[in-house]
């Protein structure tokens, strides 16, 4: 068996839905399926079932998973070793990433990382901090960029930087036109584009609970750019860090800072070193050097030079 087929199973144990994991390895659902049906075909057995609900283990997919997971760790532990002897990084890194990173700041990364590293293929999924933590404590993901707090303490986390969120609002809009920073308690009544479970989106459930008030969704999405697109196509407003909002002027939406608003810290987690392979670590370190170079255009606090495990 092979550490794609590995790799299929686990995300699928994981996300529970075949479409949802075949996103998050970057394969197409027919693609991930023929990984699985390899795998049982290996083994001899059923592993997962489909149902209404999503795909399910099967006894001998319980029984089968916590080896799989030790089998992947092993191998991927193997091939550490190797790149080590080697001093080449090569092969594949798999970065799980938050939505508005992947969309907004890896472009202007990822390609520089691909010229300097030719021989090394990184394989990037986006989703919340939550599922992105996850997938780095079962050896899934490799690397994530997600955000603060951490809650597993075998997770080493680096922060990256820290921004404030701001309103994203459609070009010419009565908010833009008053001319000065709003309290977030002011526009809780505006219509709202969300990405659930998203920092912005969290600060908007917390200050509506506060006030007593259900906030008026106008969609809700899984995709930084929907958001975008909506917000300048005049559908509502959208709570997004100021990442998102950098050349805003010309993206086709206007921005309004928010008073006291919440922010976020955004840090870039792994398993140790020792569980990086030559190929991860020298991803880590380019993404560390790229956002440490980088001017603060979206006036991000940059983070510190070195990771720490979280307790």
């Amino acid at each position: 068996m092979t550490t794609e087929q590995l790799r299929a199973f686990l995300q699928v144990a994981q996300e529970g839905r075949l479409s949802t994991a075949a996103r998050g390895l970057g394969l197409s659902q027919s693609g991930l399926s023929r990984q699985l049906q390899s795998l049982e075909g290996e083994l001899g057995t059923r592993l997962l079932v489909r149902t209404p609900g999503g795909a399910v283990l099967t006894d001998a997919g319980e029984r089968f998973l916590p080896h799989a997971r030790r089998a992947l760790e092993a191998l991927l532990a193997g091939t550490s070793e190797l790149e080590r002897l080697s001093g080449t990084p090569r092969g594949t890194v798999s970065l799980g990433t938050l939505h508005t990173v992947g969309a907004y700041l890896l472009p202007d990364i990822i390609p520089a990382f691909a010229q300097q590293y030719p021989e090394v293929r990184p394989r990037l999924s986006e989703g919340m901090a939550p599922a992105l933590e996850e997938g780095v404590a079962k050896g899934t993901l490799d690397l994530a960029i997600l955000s603060l707090p951490v809650r597993r303490a075998d997770l080493v986390a680096q922060k990256l930087w820290e921004e404030a969120l701001i309103l994203a609002v459609p070009r010419g809009h009565k908010l833009t036109r008053l001319g000065k920073p709003v309290a977030l308690g002011e526009v809780v009544e505006e219509s709202w584009v969300v990405i659930p479970g998203m920092s912005g989106t969290r600060a908007l459930e917390a200050e509506c609970e506060a006030r007593g008030v259900t906030p008026r969704l106008a969609l809700e999405t899984d995709n930084a750019e929907a958001i975008r697109r909506m917000v300048e196509r005049g559908l509502g407003v959208a709570l997004v860090p100021e990442l998102m909002a950098r050349d805003h002027q010309s993206r086709g939406f206007d921005v309004v800072p928010l008073v006291r608003g919440p922010r976020r810290q955004v840090a870039l987690v792994h398993r140790g070193e020792g569980y990086l392979t030559a190929a991860a670590r020298a991803l880590k370190t380019f993404i560390v050097e790229s956002i440490r170079a980088m001017p603060e255009p979206w006036g991000a606090r940059k983070g510190g030079a070195s990771g720490q495990r979280v307790r």
